[in-house]
């Protein structure tokens, strides 16, 4: 086994996940099988309790892991399941060396964090690496680990201890560190600083870990005279030293690297070269520059609770991104704060309240995401009962069919008081309740998680023809609360339509809404499993339905079929969604093409970096890019705001 080590320097959210989730993919161009492994220094046994605004999203795994974000990266880059042990934790790694030491498997001895902790760290990375996440039988060639946080942290001296014991331990051939830093250029003089990426280094050797690759994060390449200083300063090759630099949308970081040659100093420092062939990247490529190209808009209303972090939604966004793509349109996402629409938000800030409205009532089509808590909630059910009234293409994850749900029956059946028992808990009309088999008294890890196999009860569906006709689907799903089933005939008797179940029909799984053009809600969460290429079905048809293509895609069993570029060796190539079943961090940046309104909350982050004048008036005009993960792209709107550019 072979291993390559991704740490950061300087400051956090440089992008160390998409630099990892880059070289996975790389790597797996040059025919090589990738697993990977996420750190997370913090002491939470995972990241199940973490509030979005906190940590961003909870990821979730096919086996009901609750993880860091980051792993929802390597997971569409690199197109693999991972399982919950791919992410570590100093909560978990503590827990197993305390369990151990309550067994008596220490045999009386003194535990301490040199050795058990480390040697802990050691095995934990070695076991699961072995894990194969490709569905191919035996391990990976190459495991890719990401030490979460910056070099220098507390937190993190365990890991760092442990993995300079491991490289020793693995051998110089087995192991490749690649440390990504950031070159900043200062605005007074315009000039590349290395000093940052010199301490970095310098803290990274003292703690028993030497780079062989050097990542430099920076508004533009490095210059090559700083290229050779860094080289000088920091012992490292300048063929090893590549430059991280400002990139429309994150898909052309593999290819930054790929045309620097990051391959092969990392193929070489892991005696690769005579086992691995040339990447091939082509069809990656061709979606690149499809979606630098895209200019017909599609605007999604995106109505959550925690849209102040759009980290938060990041698998969403990166769904519909997906979708978007493959229907070729650019996507414009409409941040909506649930409570804005609200009439208590009416009378207390007008103004705020009718520009969430004049919003809502310019998209193409709504997302209501999932969600705990009851703020904002009203507000998510005015925006389920506006799209269903003005036909306007509606898709419900989660928390957002239980507030359809909820709406149709105080709308339609006339049950004014009908809500779900986690918001009221007397109402008389439950129509979403508590799980039987769920907890009242522990929060970690006792939802209902994880892959779940849904079947199609109603075949002549929009969502069963999205999904290609199957019989059933297996998506992930993290809920304590369900559609209750005694409410079930009563909704279906006025013209909803429950079509999905699982195994024993008695849970709601996804409800249409017949006579509307799209309306659809369900329990699961199918943007964990939408990948670039492979769009998320639900969310293809949103975005279909919402630019009037919904018929064709439809026709299709859920194809688009659409050439991907003319540089594809026939030009017929087509983007399919993700089938499953019987057939086949946080920042407030702005990222990835997608664009929204969401102006104001992310400019103070930007105060220390800067851009040319000609520059500010060659863009000054152009549409803001919003967060589509949390790496900043290049983002402008006002002429009076001066943006700079980001990498990711």
């Amino acid at each position: 086994m072979k291993y390559v080590l991704v740490t950061g320097g300087v400051v956090s959210g440089l992008g160390k996940g998409v630099t990892a989730s880059s070289i996975g993919l790389l790597l797996k161009a040059c025919r090589l099988r990738v697993t990977s492994i996420k750190i997370d220094p913090y002491l939470n046994t995972d990241a199940g309790t973490m509030s979005p605004f906190e940590h961003g999203e909870v990821f979730v795994l096919d086996d009901g892991g609750e993880v860091d974000l980051d792993l929802g990266n390597y997971e569409r880059f690199l197109d693999i399941k991972l399982t919950r042990d791919n992410n570590i934790t100093t909560g978990k790694i503590y827990q197993s060396v305390i369990d151990k030491e309550r067994r008596g498997d220490y045999l009386g001895k003194t535990v301490q964090v040199v050795p058990h902790i480390t040697d802990a760290i050691q095995e934990w990375i070695e076991r699961v690496a072995k894990i194969p996440v490709d569905g191919q039988e035996g391990p990976a060639d190459v495991c890719v680990i990401e030490l979460g946080g910056t070099i220098g942290d507390i937190e993190s001296m365990p890991f760092i201890e442990a993995l300079g014991q491991f490289s020793y331990r693995v051998g110089s051939g087995n192991f490749c560190l690649i440390h990504v830093s950031l070159v900043p250029v200062l605005n007074v003089v315009g000039e590349q600083k290395t000093k940052p990426t010199q301490h970095s280094v310098r803290g990274l050797r003292g703690l028993g870990l030497t780079p062989n690759i050097l990542a430099c994060r920076s508004t533009k390449a490095l210059d090559e005279n700083v290229k050779r200083k860094l080289a000088q300063f920091c012992h490292i090759p300048e063929e090893n030293i590549v430059t991280l630099y400002d990139v429309p949308n994150i898909w052309h970081v593999p290819l930054l690297l790929k045309d620097q040659k990051a391959h092969e100093a990392i193929l070489k420092g892991l005696n690769l070269l005579g086992v691995a062939r040339k990447p091939e990247l082509k069809e990656w490529t061709a979606r690149t520059k499809i979606f630098d190209t895209l200019h017909d808009p599609v605007r999604i209303a995106m109505v959550g609770k925690y849209t102040g972090l759009s980290d938060s939604y990041l698998s969403v966004l990166k769904a519909l991104l997906h979708a978007s793509v493959a229907c070729h349109r650019k996507l414009i996402v409409e941040w909506i704060a649930a409570s804005d629409l609200e009439d208590s938000t009416a009378k207390e800030a007008p103004d705020v309240y009718k520009a969430a409205w004049d919003l809502l009532k310019g998209v193409d089509g709504v997302l209501v995401p999932g969600g705990f808590g009851d703020r904002g909630v009203q507000g998510k059910i005015l925006a389920a009962k506006y799209a269903r009234e003005k036909k306007v293409p509606f898709l419900g994850i989660c928390l957002g069919m239980q507030i359809a749900v909820i709406e149709f029956a105080r709308s339609v059946l006339g049950l004014h008081d009908a809500n779900s028992t986690e918001f009221d808990p007397e109402t008389t009309n439950p129509c979403v309740i508590f799980m039987p088999e769920g907890s009242k008294t522990h929060m970690g890890g006792t939802m209902r998680l994880g892959s779940r196999r849904t079947y199609f009860n109603v075949t002549d569906c929009i969502s069963a023809k999205l999904y290609g006709n199957v019989s059933f689907v297996d998506e992930r799903h993290r809920h304590r609360y369900e559609v209750n089933p005694n409410m079930i005939s009563k909704l279906e008797n006025v013209g909803l339509s429950f079509v999905g179940r699982d195994e024993t029909g008695q849970r709601m799984e996804i409800v249409e809404l017949p006579s509307h053009p799209y309306f659809v809600g369900v329990q699961f969460h199918p943007e964990f499993k939408s990948r670039p290429g492979k769009p998320s079905a639900l969310f293809l048809g949103l975005i279909a339905a919402a630019c009037g293509r919904l018929e064709t895609v439809l026709h299709d069993n859920g194809h688009v079929r659409k050439p991907l570029t003319s540089a594809m060796s026939n030009g017929h190539s087509m983007m399919e969604i993700h089938q499953n079943g019987g057939a086949i961090k946080s920042s407030n940046g702005s990222v990835n093409g997608v664009y929204s309104n969401d102006m104001h909350s992310i400019l103070p982050q930007f105060k220390t970096w800067s851009t040319t004048r000609a520059s500010c008036i060659a863009n000054a005009r152009a549409h803001f890019v919003c967060k589509m993960g949390r790496f900043p792209s290049i983002i402008w709107k006002h002429s009076q705001y001066i943006v700079p550019c980001f990498l990711f």
